[in-house]
């Protein structure tokens, strides 16, 4: 089993997309790339400790490999906004992926430049690779939020 890690927007329908990928066999919710320890939910809304929201995702490599995650990653959201996605501003919405070796940093820097080269979007991306940091889980009405709801992601 391996764990990625990214950031893109709220995490709610972040997570909710990746419960569907078949290979990804659990997902979680929290904060991270930020200085404060244990920060909670009302923290990160401050937009003082750095923190993202971010989904950390298990995933059997033998059934869905990391670059097919980043491309559902890179799917799901607006790569070229800066610390927003939609109505969400601030830096906990930022877009990042939080490497956890030398294969995932390179992956995802040739993906970046790929998507740049493409034409894909008008403007460049702005998504940050960044070395792993502490993932603090989300408190536990932020965990599988969508389900709860009654609500499935619909953009894959």
């Amino acid at each position: 089993m391996a764990i990625a890690t990214v950031a893109a927007g709220c995490f709610w329908g972040v997570q909710a997309a990746f419960q569907q990928v078949p290979g990804v066999l659990a997902t979680r919710v929290g904060y991270t790339g930020g200085t404060m320890s244990s920060p909670t939910y009302r923290d990160v809304c401050t937009d003082k400790t750095g923190h993202a929201e971010a989904v950390q995702i298990e995933y059997d490599p033998e059934q869905v490999s990391y670059r097919q995650l980043l491309e559902v990653f890179f799917h799901l959201h607006d790569p070229t906004q800066m610390n927003r996605q939609g109505p969400d501003e601030g830096t906990q919405y930022r877009s990042v992926i939080f490497y956890g070796s030398e294969e995932e940093k390179d992956c995802a820097t040739r993906m970046i430049h790929e998507i740049n080269q493409s034409g894909l979007f008008n403007s460049p991306v702005v998504t940050q690779v960044v070395p792993a940091d502490t993932f603090w889980q989300a408190e536990e009405e932020h965990q599988s939020y969508f389900l709860k709801m009654g609500r499935r992601y619909g953009g894959l």
